[in-house]
This record gives structure tokens, C-alpha cells and sequence, in this order.
């Protein structure tokens, strides 16, 4: 008789508003197999890691859904010389994603406001999400307050030590405006512990900024932006504010 490895799982009923995100099995995350043995089906692992990163910003917001190469203001900057280039790299690193994560390998986006940097920072993060990856949204600002929370967290709530496993383990880290904070030495020490794990455990990040390489260092350190330099490509876009061309008239 073959050996039982698990109890039987009920097929259907108990699991009919659960869905298997590969097809496979009745929505339980089992398979039963023979003599009712169960097997885990492939899509556990999927299952865990979303409730291991439950409590972390992963949602494109509402202005950016519908970002795509095919539309403006991208398909718009992919035409435009001085943003061609930078479009084609982007268009590169999301064909590319599932190796460029893989390699812990992530893009550095900076140029002046307006250039369209969060822009194409969401289409890569939205890209990496509907291919199932993890990813961690935030803004810095709105990143440093959800670390503060977790000094007042209630005792089985959301503790700074897991919120920091959360965000140092998803595939993709996305931070926009980095260098918009203001400068102390709390946020020094958040903003290189968490530069640092990514690097040493090569997890990609992917930053937009309005400074430079030498700016950045004045506002968040030198150790700090020499890790993000070796882990980053960095992309330089040039243009004009986008958003007073999209809104403005002629007389």
C-alpha cells in the first residue's frame, strides 16, 4: 500500500472562492494524488510569498495602470531623440526582467522634474508584478513614514524587524524621489541598512531621483550611493517638465 503523506484534502467545496493562479489545482494549494496522498501544488509557493509580504506597498497607483510602451507619454518619449535612447533601455531591462532580477541587476533614473522618470519607473514595476515577481512600492517619503509606524506597532502588529525582511527580500524594490527627504541621521542609517542588504543578498532596486551622482551622496551618503551605483544602470533623462506640455494651451 503506498505510504499516505498528508491527510485527504477536500477537493472543491471548502476552496470554490480560491483560484490556482497555474490551472492546476482546485484552489486548496493540494493535489491529491492515488489513494487520496496529497502533494503541495506549485502554486504554494506563490501563496507564501504573497503572505509573507502582506503589510507592503505593491499596488501601481491609480494615474500610472495604464502605462505602456504603446501609449503617451512613453510612445511619445520613445520617438523624441532625447529620450529615445533612454526608452529603448527601459524596453530592454523589462524584456530582460526575469534575468536582470535574477542578477540582482536595477535601474537608476534621474533627470529634472517632469522628464517622466516615475513614469517609466511604474511600467517597469507594473510589468515585474504581472509576471508574478514581488515588488515593494514606495515613494521615500511615504517609505519612511511606514518604517516610523512600526515603533508604535501594537504587539502582534507589523514590527520594524519584519517590515525590514519584507522589504529586503521582495524581487524588486522601487523607490521614487529618492533625495526628496530631509536629511538626518535616522534617515542615513534606514536608507543605507536597507541599500545594504539588497546589495549583499543581490536583490535589485529601482530608484528615481531628481540629483545627480554627486548631489545624491551630499543628501544620503557616500556609501550609500556608491552600493546603489554598482547594482544600478543609470539613466539619464533629459527634456523639459511633461506635465505643463501635457496641460498647456494655445493662445
Amino acid at each position: 500500500m503506498a505510504e499516505r503523506r498528508g491527510p485527504a484534502i477536500a477537493r472543491s467545496e471548502p476552496f470554490r472562492d480560491q483560484v490556482c493562479t497555474l490551472g492546476i489545482c482546485d484552489g486548496s494549494g493540494w493535489i491529491l494524488g492515488p489513494e487520496d496522498v496529497a502533494r503541495p501544488c506549485d502554486c504554494r509557493a506563490e501563496r507564501l510569498a504573497r503572505g509573507h509580504n502582506r503589510g507592503i506597498s505593491s499596488v501601481i497607483p491609480a494615474r500610472y495602470r495604464g502605462v505602456s510602451f504603446d501609449r503617451p507619454p512613453v510612445s511619445d518619449m520613445a520617438r523624441d531623440l532625447q529620450t529615445k535612447l533612454v526608452i529603448n533601455e527601459v524596453r530592454a531591462f523589462v524584456e530582460d526582467l526575469d534575468a536582470r532580477l535574477a542578477d540582482g541587476r536595477g535601474l537608476w533614473i534621474y533627470g529634472d522634474t517632469g522628464t517622466g522618470k516615475t513614469t517609466l519607473a511604474m511600467l517597469i514595476s507594473k510589468a515585474a508584478l504581472e509576471e508574478g515577481r514581488s515588488v515593494a512600492i514606495y515613494s521615500l517619503p511615504k517609505l519612511l513614514a511606514r518604517i516610523r509606524r512600526t515603533y508604535d506597532s501594537e504587539p502582534g502588529g507589523d514590527s520594524y524587524l519584519s517590515l525590514f525582511d519584507k522589504l529586503t527580500s521582495v524581487d524588486l524594490l522601487h523607490i521614487d524621489d529618492l533625495g526628496a527627504e530631509k536629511r538626518s541621521d535616522w534617515v542615513l542609517e534606514q536608507l543605507y541598512a536597507l541599500v545594504n542588504e539588497r546589495y549583499e543578498t543581490e536583490r535589485s532596486v529601482l530608484i528615481t531621483t531628481n540629483l545627480d551622482h554627486e548631489k545624491l551622496e551630499e543628501q544620503i551618503g557616500a556609501r550609500t550611493v556608491s552600493r546603489l551605483s554598482q547594482m544600478c544602470h543609470t539613466l539619464r533623462l533629459e527634456g523639459g517638465d511633461r506635465r505643463y506640455a501635457t496641460y498647456s494651451t494655445v493662445a
